[in-house]
């Protein structure tokens, strides 16, 4: 009953107006939506998959998603956002299960397999847990210095720092990357000493030199043993205390020492990805008319997920990937205007939240293919092919547009 009082019948028949419905975002969904159907489809143009297909039913879905979340009042979340997270560590434990989660490449153990549903993937659920738990601690701190904050700042380290590890574990690192500058970005807004992010920048500083020196010595191991780059996976971690596979090693060492790494084993993805960005000049080849994924050069494992920027950039050329870009800064920048203008403090950090989430998304799966940043698994919104990803997608702008509806009602 209280899930129906919250939906605010009264306020379902004023979504024609312009002042309870902000329509540029979701139209912009619409058309970002629409663009990965259509080159979803010319990635796979060549084959007998028709992915394409499944992905129409999961926007269709998110659409629902979307507009269930919108209607219902944001402030409902605060009550429940303990159980949420509750919810979020219990299905990331159960993936990590031999037998219960589900193995796909690499040996990662990240899906559940649900009858009559598909693959599901928690740290996409998790990603959500973890924005209700940090605007729900935000909201009744009262933050200054780093010392009288000690007490939520280690509380909100428990509650972010459970689930990241539980991801890393499967192991996933983008996803667990992604969630620290959204956790960031909320605790700047909060007035944080900046003493913090200061001790927090020379942390990051500290973790990054390990991981370098880490790389190094797995590089100096596989010369001076004689090894594989692309086929002794597994050989050098027994040697490290860092819990990275070689294959994220082998990331970072085809981004920094490209000449150094077998170009035809794990720096193909990313020479690949270039070679079709470069390719499509201004204008692109044509929708369906690109090489690079129809020949199997730029792999179909991931030209229609994880790479399908480059596939839109091949066919569609600069003029097209910018149209991207720009329908992205239209769905960014209104999510930080509805954070300014929203009228509570829960309100204004979950569209923060939401906004940079995305905008790490955006942002590490165009430099990823373009070659400005090591090659992640980090999908882009509501383009790159996936179930989970795209409903997570659709439930979290619908947050946002749930704090621009209920604005005004204080």
């Amino acid at each position: 009953m209280k899930l129906l009082r919250s939906l605010d019948l009264g306020s379902f028949f004023k979504l024609t107006t312009r002042e309870r419905f902000n329509w540029v975002v979701p139209a912009s969904l619409l058309l970002l939506s629409t663009i990965g159907v259509f080159f979803i489809y010319s990635a796979q143009f060549a084959t007998e998959q028709h992915q394409w297909v499944q992905q129409v039913v999961w926007i269709a879905l998110g659409g629902v998603i979307y507009l269930g979340t919108s209607l219902l009042d944001y402030r409902l979340w605060l009550k429940y956002a303990h159980w949420v997270y509750l919810l979020a560590i219990a299905i990331l434990l159960l993936v990590l299960i031999p037998g219960v989660g589900t193995t796909h490449g690499m040996g990662a153990r990240r899906w559940l397999d649900l009858p009559g549903i598909g693959a599901f993937q928690p740290s996409e659920f998790a990603k959500i847990a973890v924005l209700f738990a940090t605007a729900s601690i935000l909201t009744g701190a009262k933050l200054g210095t780093v010392r009288d904050s000690l007490q939520v700042l280690i509380k909100l380290a428990l509650a972010v720092g459970i689930p990241m590890l539980l991801i890393i574990a499967e192991p996933d690192l983008g996803s667990a990357l992604v969630i620290a500058p959204m956790v960031f970005a909320m605790l700047y807004v909060s007035n944080l000493s900046m003493r913090f992010f200061a001790g927090a920048l020379g942390v990051f500083a500290l973790l990054v030199g390990i991981v370098a020196l880490d790389v190094w010595r797995y590089a100096d191991f596989i010369e001076t043993n004689h090894l594989s780059y692309s086929r002794d996976r597994g050989a050098y971690s027994e040697h490290s205390w860092l819990p990275l596979k070689d294959y994220q090693r082998n990331r970072v060492l085809a981004f920094a020492m490209p000449d150094k790494v077998d170009p035809m084993g794990i720096g193909w993805n990313s020479r690949q990805s270039l070679i079709s960005v470069g390719s499509g000049g201004l204008l692109g080849k044509g929708w369906t008319e690109g090489t690079q994924a129809k020949l199997g050069y730029l792999p179909r494992a991931v030209a229609h997920n994880d790479f399908i920027f480059s596939v839109i950039a091949e066919e569609r050329g600069f003029l097209g990937s910018i149209t991207v870009i720009g329908l992205f800064g239209v769905v960014l920048w209104n999510g930080l205007r509805i954070a300014g203008i929203a009228r509570d403090r829960f309100g204004a950090l979950l569209a923060l939240g939401v906004t940079v989430l995305m905008t790490v998304h955006v942002f590490v799966n165009i430099a990823m293919t373009i070659g400005l940043v090591p090659v992640k698994g980090i999908p882009l919104p509501f383009i790159s092919y996936g179930g989970t990803f795209v409903l997570s997608c659709c439930l979290l702008q619908g947050l946002v547009q749930s704090v621009y509806r209920f604005r005004r009602d204080f």
